[in-house]
This record gives C-alpha cells, structure tokens and sequence, in this order.
C-alpha cells in the first residue's frame, strides 16, 4: 500500500495540461454509445420519410430530435422558415421553394458529432439544380473557392463542414458540428462523415439522377472542378435572355468560360440570341456558316469588360467567353482566348447536335 501512495505522489509532481481546465460539456441524452441501436430516429411527415434514411453508416436520425416542416402539406407555413435562414430566405424563394424538412443526425458511437440536414424541394429540377450551383459556386471564383465534387444523388459538392447534394426537385444541405473537436480535426472528421449520409440521401430523393440538358452538355475536358453555374433566371443578368448554363475551364495559363441555353424551338432560341446582339457594342460575325456574334459583357458595375462569342444552331444557343475573374485580377495584359479562338470552341460546342431536348426556357 505504501508503494503505490509513493507512486501516486510521484504522478502528482507532473501537472496535467488540462488541470483546472473546465470540463467537457456531458453528452445529451441522444448521443450516448447506441443510440442507434434501435435503428435511429423515425419521421412521421409521410412527404418526407421515404427519402430520409434512418441510418447511415455510423450516424442516425436522432431519437431525441424533431422533424420540422414547412410548406406544402407541412406542419408550418412556408413562411416560418425565414427564422431559419439566417437572412438568406429570399434565395430559397428566387428558386421556387416549396418545402423544406430540417432534421438531425447524431452519432451512434456517443461523439456530440451532429449533422443537421436541410431538405429543399423547388419548383422544378432546373429550378433545383440552379439553386445547388448557387450554394456550390455562389458568387466567387470556383477556381480558388468551391468545394470538391462528391459521387452523391445526380451532383454533389464536399467542402469542409459542409456537403451538398442535388437529385430531381431536391436539394440536401448538410452540416457537420462537434464542438469539442478543433478546425482540422473537424475537417477531417466531416470528410469521412459526411459523404456517407450524402450518398445515402442522394440515393433516396426522388427524380433521375440527371443534370439539365444545357449542363450535360458543357465540355468536360478543361472544366474546374464543380465549375458550373445556373442561371435560373436571365444569362448575364440580361432581361428576356432566359436559362442557361455557364462552364468555368482553364486550359493552362488561359481561363475561358462556356455557355450552353437550350430552348423549346429555333425561333425561342432566335430571340435569345437577337436579344444578345442588342447589347452595346456587339457584332455580327460574316462568314461564320451560322448566326454568330461578338459581345461585351460586364458582370457588375466597375469590372471589366469580357468579350464572349455567341451563336446558335438550331434550338440551342452556346458562347465563349473571357474570364471575368482572371480579368478583374490581372486586368487587360491577362492571357486570355483570342476572338477566333472562342469560335473555334463556339463550333464545337454547337455541332454536338444541331438540336437538343429538354429546354429551359
């Protein structure tokens, strides 16, 4: 007995880093080791409960937790769900927003891992996919910026902390929180975590795991990694334009972007294109062997101009442009496509087919 008093002494004369140190908030209820066992928590909305798993991988809905709806056939009005969206609401509803479910995950080996899951259903999967490419691209550089793609529902997006997961009508947005664990342990763990329930989900949410025509066919070849936007709305911002879908790509030192608009006929494709050519500055190309035109585009007050070519063969409207982030960078010395060169990719571009199927409008 003596020995070990003069063994625990001696332990005492090396402090511990953590002495005096707050403890560890204790594990709420749901977040003790099984808490899966069961098999995770269930949801009663019938709208929802067929495409959220109860469990996946090491993760389960929380036993504990609630299901909130808002929207059509939901227990709140759509309107309620502005409180959640910390100020963002008006982009959900620029999509066409339905209905969203908000429910949680937890971890069944008792970590106070969590990972909340928004579900978002839009008026169309256009409208879905547009409000996806906002979330993954926004409004910055995807260069520098977006986060990884991930083999999730029809496209996916992994970031740190965060995934994104778009399939039909739908989009998932999901969040990992462990608050004990520091920045790159938590970007660590959210890598292993999150793309276990993405795909999960991804492999629920109703709709084919397809992407809009205009997005299936952007080149692949030369594209950044999660470098596509939607416009939902107008291409470049331009009233009556209509829907279309924008490719960032760098080849080397030079960065360019595509457009792809596909419409219900070739006269619909016609006035996108005649609607274009009025901008300030434009130009019709001669000796082209299709309708085709030069024009300068500026994508918010102040920045640079960038030169796109744009024409149209049959119902589809495609264009090559400059990158107007490279440009606002490195100003009018950046290395950038010539005029003839974007032609070139313009033809490639639209001899994939002189006409498509499934249109934006």
């Amino acid at each position: 007995m003596l020995s070990l008093v003069v063994v625990l002494a001696a332990c005492k004369k090396s402090p511990d880093p953590n002495e005096g140190a707050a403890p560890p908030p204790p594990p709420v209820a749901s977040s003790q080791p099984g808490a899966c066992a069961s098999g995770g928590g269930s949801v009663k909305d019938p709208v929802s409960a067929p495409h959220l798993p109860r469990i996946a991988g090491e993760y389960c809905i929380d036993p504990h937790g609630e299901v909130k709806t808002f929207g059509e056939q939901a227990g709140a009005p759509l309107e309620a769900v502005c409180d959640l969206f910390d100020g963002e609401c008006e982009i959900y509803k620029r999509f066409g927003l339905e209905r969203v479910v908000t429910l949680q995950y937890i971890d069944g080996q008792g970590s106070p891992g969590t990972v909340a899951v928004t579900l978002s259903r839009f008026d169309s999967p256009e409208a879905a996919y547009g409000f996806f490419t906002k979330r993954v691209v926004a409004d910055g550089d995807p260069l520098e910026a977006a986060p990884a793609p991930l083999d999730a529902g029809a496209a996916a997006a992994l970031g740190t902390g965060m995934a994104t997961v778009y399939r039909g009508e739908m989009v998932a947005e999901l969040r990992y929180v462990h608050e004990l664990e520091s920045p790159e342990q938590l970007k660590a763990s959210s890598a292993r975590v999150l793309p276990v329930i993405a795909k999960a989900l991804g492999e629920r949410l109703p709709g084919e795991k397809t992407v809009p025509a205009a997005v299936a066919r952007l080149p692949e070849a030369n594209r950044v990694p999660s470098g596509v936007h939607y416009e939902y709305r107008d291409l470049f911002g331009v009233s009556g334009a209509g829907r279309g879908a924008f490719g960032f790509y760098v080849d080397g030192k030079q960065r360019y972007r595509a457009l792809v608009g596909i419409r219900g006929d070739e006269e619909a494709a016609k006035d996108t294109l005649h609607t274009l050519s009025r901008l300030e500055g434009a130009h019709r190309i001669k000796g082209a062997g299709y309708d085709a035109h030069v024009v300068k585009v500026r994508e918010s007050d102040g920045a640079p101009k960038a030169e796109w070519v744009v024409g149209r063969v049959g119902n589809v409207v495609a264009g090559v442009g400059d990158e107007a982030f490279q440009l606002a960078k490195e100003g009018v010395d950046a290395p950038r496509l010539s005029t003839s060169q974007k032609l070139l990719k313009l033809q490639a571009l639209l001899s994939s087919g002189a006409s498509a199927s499934n249109p934006t409008k």
